[in-house]
């Protein structure tokens, strides 16, 4: 491909040879000659303003085509849907299955928008699968396609935006107007948007990087979704003596299921470990002392994924801690009470045959369904029935907020909070904020001595 600079531009001319009026447009690159016929005077007229604006740009011209540098590129740019397809297949390898799944699920979102207005567009869902299972999953993973699905991808592959067009404003405000809300309409929560920005704010800056676009269009849109609190709701934290009756109840929810998760949800408490945490618990890493405090040092996690993404094709994948190194630990000390609770859990049932304490019948790993059904019903037993109704321990995860409220409201140290629940201090205040008691008591009372010195 040669490029030139020197172009020449013609008066539009009427095309007589065409019984339908048509115009001509004529130019040269390098006395080269150029023309375009189109059916109209307007859309001539347009065309040669097209070409003279890049002229006065100072683009260069392709000797071979004719075309100035920004109509070549618009002419040979791939489709967003070509691009997005090609950067999950080259990213697949390296992500675990909750970051496959979370990518995913945010550049399904994104594919859906980036369309033109074309006519047949498939029913929303039908989309959404034909995208989600036919677009971003690697081949070997994906199903047989039904009539629909055909369909639906047929009608994408033509409707795709142009990677050039991604410039334009109003289609990455379009596409931030998408990332805020769930399916069903309702706003997405703060983290939830953030995260799902994230991810297309990352595919866009690879597209900068092989060349696709020039800029990357997000950071150029100022564009913020209506807040959603993301601090804990403090009346989801339960004190100690309710803590204690969740857990006793736990004991009593079927033959086994409960006895066999009551020392799991211990750990939520006692420890403030996340529940992937808890489940990925060893044996080895737990000292367990007669008398006095123990420590646990959870080392993996086993975070529940759609089987779709994760490596061994089930339902779970063993990882490293989250925002830690692959073979990072933590170790945790645990009161008492977690250690005595502990010490009967592995009496009566002993480990699975990889060193976990926690593990179903079969030896597998509880689902997120199956021990939330146990908490519901543990609720239902401890609870009044208008405390059921409330948001007072309304998940398990309630029992790790419940820990680090009880741990800052003791007065301990925040550095050292946050190396116990794996958090950084400055998320640790933000989320945690309103759950704090006392502060500003404490705060006036210092000021007060200090301003009653002399």
């Amino acid at each position: 491909m040669s490029r030139s600079y020197k172009v020449t531009f013609w008066k539009i001319k009427r095309n007589t040879s065409s019984k339908k009026p048509s115009y001509v447009v004529r130019w040269t690159v390098e006395g080269k000659e150029n023309s375009r016929t189109l059916g109209g005077k307007e859309l001539a007229e347009n065309f040669l303003s097209d070409l003279r604006q890049a002229a006065r740009r100072g683009e260069w011209f392709d000797t071979e085509t004719g075309l100035p540098e920004s109509m070549l590129k618009a002419q040979n740019s791939r489709t967003w849907l070509e691009f997005a397809r090609a950067y999950m297949t080259s990213r697949w390898p390296h992500l675990a299955a909750k970051s496959r799944e979370n990518i995913v699920e945010s550049l399904v979102v994104v594919t859906m928008t980036l369309t033109l207005d074309r006519k047949g567009r498939p029913d929303t869902e039908i989309l959404r699968r034909a995208v989600r299972k036919h677009v971003f999953l690697p081949e070997e993973r994906q199903p047989d396609p039904d009539a629909q699905i055909v369909a639906a991808l047929r009608w994408l592959n033509a409707a795709s935006l142009p990677m050039n067009e991604l410039k334009e404003a109003r289609h990455t405000r379009a596409v931030l107007e998408a990332l805020a809300v769930v399916q069903d309409g309702t706003k997405a929560a703060t983290t939830s948007f953030r995260r799902r920005r994230a991810a297309f704010h990352t595919a866009l800056e690879h597209a900068v990087e092989l060349g696709d676009l020039d800029f990357n269009p997000l950071d150029r849109v100022k564009w913020k979704p209506a807040k959603l609190s993301n601090v804990v709701d403090r009346r989801a934290v339960v004190n100690p003596r309710q803590a204690r009756e969740l857990l006793t109840a736990v004991t009593y929810v079927g033959r086994t299921r409960g006895p066999m998760m009551a020392a799991m949800f211990a750990c939520m408490y006692f420890a403030g470990l996340r529940p992937a945490e808890a489940q990925g618990l060893q044996r080895k890493g737990c000292v367990l002392p007669v008398e006095g405090w123990g420590q646990v040092t959870p080392s993996k996690t086993r975070p529940q994924s759609n089987s779709d993404f994760t490596d061994s094709g089930g339902l779970f994948d063993e990882r490293g801690l989250k925002h830690r190194a692959e073979n990072e630990e933590r170790p945790v000390p645990i009161p008492p009470e977690l250690v005595a609770i502990l010490r009967a859990h592995i009496e009566t049932f002993g480990a699975a045959w990889d060193g976990r304490l926690f593990y179903t019948r079969g030896g597998g790993t509880f689902t997120v369904s199956a021990y939330t059904q146990v908490w519901k019903q543990a609720r239902e037993l401890a609870f009044t029935p208008e405390q059921v109704d409330s948001p007072l321990a309304g998940r398990p995860y309630d029992l790790r907020h419940a820990a680090v409220s009880l741990w800052l409201n003791a007065g301990v140290h925040a550095p050292e909070v946050a190396e116990r629940a794996g958090h950084s201090v400055d998320v640790l205040l933000k989320i945690y904020a309103k759950c704090i008691d006392g502060q500003r008591e404490i705060a006036n009372q210092r000021i007060e001595k200090a301003l009653g010195e002399e």
